[in-house]
């Protein structure tokens, strides 16, 4: 087991994105193959939950598109992730905010968290 961890340790890449959380809106530049074209695309939106450690963990986005929610689960370790930029820290008091998608309008606001 101690063997597992190791190697989980060596294709990790913590450090290099800024700390965020449940309730606070980034912005994920992921790299995106068409044939033999690559370009970024950014998707911004709400963080619903982190998930998981070391090399398994992961996150949900949810933006809305138009009326339309969109979600998305992006790897924390994934080699198409370019950049994570943390556009607003949000002040929730839980750490999976999934009533978030219930609501719609105002109620469906979350008030920033000032330093």
């Amino acid at each position: 087991m101690d063997l597992m961890k190791l190697v989980q340790q060596e294709f990790t890449k913590e450090g290099e994105y800024p700390k965020f959380g449940a309730g606070d809106t980034v912005t994920v530049d992921y790299k995106i193959k068409e044939g033999s074209k690559e370009r970024i695309q950014q998707f911004r939106g709400i963080v619903l939950q982190l998930k998981g450690t070391g090399i398994t963990k992961t996150f949900t986005i949810r933006k809305m598109s138009g009326n339309v929610g969109v979600e998305r689960i992006f790897p924390l370790n994934s080699p198409f992730i370019d950049k994570i930029e943390v556009n607003k820290h949000g002040k929730v008091r839980r750490a999976r905010i999934f009533y978030l998608r219930e609501l719609t309008g105002k109620k469906a606001r979350i008030k920033e968290r000032r330093f």
